[in-house]
Parts: C-alpha cells; sequence; structure tokens
C-alpha cells in the first residue's frame, strides 16, 4: 500500500530553502502592511468624492457689522504753502554808481516817494550841465539862422521887384532866390539840433533823479540789500536794492493743489490754516484765486491757489510755512457708512442672488482647504467717487443681502449713502469675523 505524501516532503527545493531563510514569513508581514496602505488610500478616495459632491447650503459665517449713522458730513482737501504779501515790490537801481546814503532799515515804514538811498551825483550833475549848454549853444544858432533868413527874403524879394523894371539881370534873380532856400535851410536844420539837445537835456536830467531810490507805494522795508559805499552796477540786470510789503494786515497764502483734488477747489470756499509759530491756532482764510496754469515738479502736478488772510495783528510773517484745510461740501444729516462697507463683497452668493458658479469656490472638502475665489477683490481696490453707485450689505435670514444704493459725499473715513432701506442704525456688513 502507497503511504500519503507528507506535504512538507512535496516542497520543492526551493521552497524549502525559503522556509529554512525564513523568507515567505517577511513575503506575509509585507503583504500586510500593503493591505492598510491600501485600504487607507481607498479610504481617501471615497472621503474626496463625498466632499466634492455638491453640498446645499453654506457655512456659518460670522460678520461683522456696523451701524448706519445720522450727522454732518464735511468733504476738505488739504495743501500745503506759504503765506505772502498782497503786494510785494522789489526795488533797483536804474544805472550804476556810488550808494552815498541809505535812508531806510529792515521793517521801517515809508511812504510813497520817500527816498531811500542816493546814489553819487557829480558826474550826472556836470552832464547835465553841459546838455544844458549844447541846448544854449543851439538855440543861438537858431537865432542866428532866421536873421540870416530874413536877409536873405528881403534881398530875394528886392530882385525880384527891380527884375520887373528890367534893372535886374535873370542870373542875380536866380542867386537871390537860391541864397534864400539855403538860408530856410540852415533854420530848419539848427531847429533839430535845438530838439536834440533838448532831448538829451531831458535824458541827463531823468539819470539824474534816478540817483534818488524812491519809495513806489506805502509800505514796509522786508528786505535791504545795500550799504553805504557801495557800488552799484546796473549794466547787465536791474539790481534789487530793497524788498517792500504793500500792507501786512491783509495777506495772502498760496498753496498747491494736488490734481486729484483741484476739481473739489473753487473761489469763494472757506479755509482755516495753521503754522507752526503758533501751535494750536487756527487761522480763517478765503480762497479767491484758483489758477489754470499747472506746476509739474518730480512728475507731480499740481494747481496754485490763492487764499485771502486778514493779519490785523501782524502774527503772520512772509514767508511762513502753512497748512490748509479747504472745506469743498458740506451736508446736513447725511446717512453714512465706513468705507469698508461699500468695498465688501461677502465670500458667497448672496440670497435669491443668481451668481455664477465661476465665481463660486471649490465646493466641500477642497473648498474648506482651499481660499474661496473672489471675482470681486479687484473691484474693491478702485476707489470710491461722489455719485458712483455702488452697495452695501445686510443680514437677511442670517444670510448677507445686497442693497444698491448711490454714493455721496466721501470725507475720508465715511461715505454719504442714498438709498431706501438704509436708515440710521441700519447695521450693514463690513468684514468676516470668522468661518466654521
Amino acid at each position: 500500500m502507497n503511504e500519503q505524501e507528507d506535504p512538507a516532503r512535496s516542497q520543492s527545493p526551493s521552497a524549502e530553502m525559503a522556509d529554512t531563510l525564513g523568507l515567505n514569513e517577511a513575503q506575509r508581514s509585507f503583504l500586510a502592511r500593503y493591505k492598510w496602505y491600501l485600504y487607507g488610500a481607498v479610504a481617501l478616495v471615497v472621503f474626496g468624492f463625498i466632499g466634492l459632491a455638491p453640498r446645499s447650503g453654506t457655512p456659518d459665517v460670522n460678520f461683522r457689522t456696523a451701524a448706519a449713522t445720522r450727522g454732518d458730513l464735511t468733504v476738505t482737501v488739504t495743501a500745503t504753502g506759504t503765506i505772502q504779501p498782497l503786494n510785494q515790490v522789489d526795488i533797483g537801481a536804474e544805472i550804476s554808481g556810488l550808494i552815498e546814503v541809505v535812508n531806510v532799515d529792515f521793517n521801517d515804514r515809508v511812504a510813497l516817494g520817500e527816498i531811500l538811498a542816493v546814489l553819487d551825483k557829480d558826474q550826472l550833475s556836470a552832464r547835465v550841465r553841459q546838455t544844458e549848454a549844447q541846448l544854449i549853444s543851439a538855440r543861438a544858432k537858431v537865432e542866428e539862422a532866421k536873421a540870416s533868413e530874413f536877409e536873405a527874403r528881403n534881398n530875394l524879394q528886392r530882385a525880384e521887384s527891380l527884375h520887373k523894371k528890367g534893372n535886374v539881370s535873370e542870373q542875380s534873380l536866380d542867386n537871390a532866390s537860391a541864397a534864400h532856400a539855403r538860408a530856410i535851410a540852415v533854420l530848419a536844420s539848427v531847429k533839430a539840433q535845438v530838439t536834440v539837445a533838448e532831448a538829451n537835456l531831458a535824458a541827463d536830467q531823468t539819470n539824474l533823479a534816478k540817483t534818488d531810490i524812491i519809495a513806489p507805494i506805502d509800505g514796509i522795508v522786508l528786505t535791504r540789500q545795500v550799504e553805504p559805499g557801495q557800488t552799484v552796477a546796473a549794466s547787465l540786470q536791474t539790481p534789487v536794492l530793497f524788498t517792500l510789503a504793500e500792507d501786512l494786515s491783509a495777506m495772502k497764502l498760496v498753496v498747491d493743489i494736488d490734481e486729484a483734488d483741484i476739481g473739489q477747489v473753487q473761489e469763494g470756499q472757506r479755509a482755516t490754516f495753521s503754522v507752526d509759530a503758533y501751535a494750536g491756532r487756527v487761522f480763517p482764510a478765503t480762497i479767491t484765486s484758483v489758477r489754470f496754469s499747472p506746476k509739474n515738479e518730480g512728475g507731480v502736478v499740481t494747481y496754485e491757489a490763492l487764499l485771502s488772510v486778514d493779519n490785523a495783528d501782524l502774527a503772520l510773517r512772509p514767508g511762513m510755512t502753512a497748512t490748509a484745510t479747504i472745506t469743498t461740501a458740506n451736508r446736513t444729516g447725511a446717512i453714512m457708512v465706513p468705507y469698508a462697507a461699500l468695498r465688501f463683497t461677502p465670500p458667497m452668493p448672496a440670497k435669491d442672488e443668481d451668481e455664477p458658479s465661476a465665481r463660486r469656490g471649490p465646493p466641500g472638502l477642497m473648498g474648506m482647504m482651499m481660499p474661496r475665489f473672489n471675482g470681486n477683490r479687484g473691484a474693491r481696490q478702485t476707489p470710491l467717487q461722489a455719485g458712483a453707485p455702488g452697495r452695501v450689505w445686510v443680514m437677511d435670514d442670517r444670510r448677507p443681502r445686497a442693497i444698491p444704493v448711490e454714493v455721496g459725499l466721501l470725507d475720508g473715513q465715511r461715505a454719504e449713502v442714498i438709498a431706501e432701506g438704509i436708515e440710521e442704525g441700519t447695521d450693514v456688513i463690513i468684514g468676516i469675523q470668522a468661518a466654521s
């Protein structure tokens, strides 16, 4: 009878060797670990598909809100500039010469026509006397020429009378006529010389008068740039000797308005300004002129505006740097919301709002792990403008709801909104506090 074969004995030599070396047990251990890795991967895929599946509803979001307020809204524009006199005159010398006398000093009050300084007169006085003598000589020549013309005219008349009687030849008559014509020409020439002499004398007298530096206005001496004994050279340009301000009790503030704000600034608007010399003191002013000529410094375009300033107490001085706040608009009883309310857009579509799916973030598990795409992110960065349409969001049944509004005045922090449904105390959404 055949004996049943022992399974151990039926193993091949290679299997017996693997058992001897313990390789079959290592393989079984590896397969067991691999099985658990496979189970984990399958579980992740299943949960991922479950998370990616479309879900109804939205995650709960805690929104930050602020109440709309009612009050007075003032819009201002800030600009810097310098205090200047209304009428400032630079006084110079039109002729060259040596300064003999200086009659005024800094801060002196002067009157119209007052002599501020005197230049040396000797050379110009001599020149005046010379031209006076030339004028006298020219006038004497005129008298001499008149006598010669009178004589030549009488000779011509006698020659004509005798020629009619036949006592004078034709040649003698022609000579008398030519002599009279020459006398007339000489008289005209010397009369012209008198005119030239008179003009030279007037010019020299004017130059002599210019040696007195005279105040052209009533005012105060701001600067004095000359001393006695100093030589003034006016050959190339007029040197400035004094600077006068007509009246410091009324001055002007010249400010540079940025091109972004110039559209709001107009003549007649009220303003206030301050200077470093008087901390805490505010001075009133009024815009009197807005100039069209632009100023471009380093690529920054500004426009110059002039403000009238009352300086009855003479506290302000020319050249002071001032910071002005110009009131461009004012609204009483306006409904106002923070800027953040107009810039906010909720991360989920609003209730009853058909929003394209492209603007929605990835749903489910991926939506929790990835930030939601906001299609209005660029729009929120657009600067707010008065008169432009906008919208604010309010909570409606625990969901954000958009309310279209018209943007009114803006003061840099708050904006006036005009819309039905936005009243004093209405809570508007300004941001997200937390998400769950």
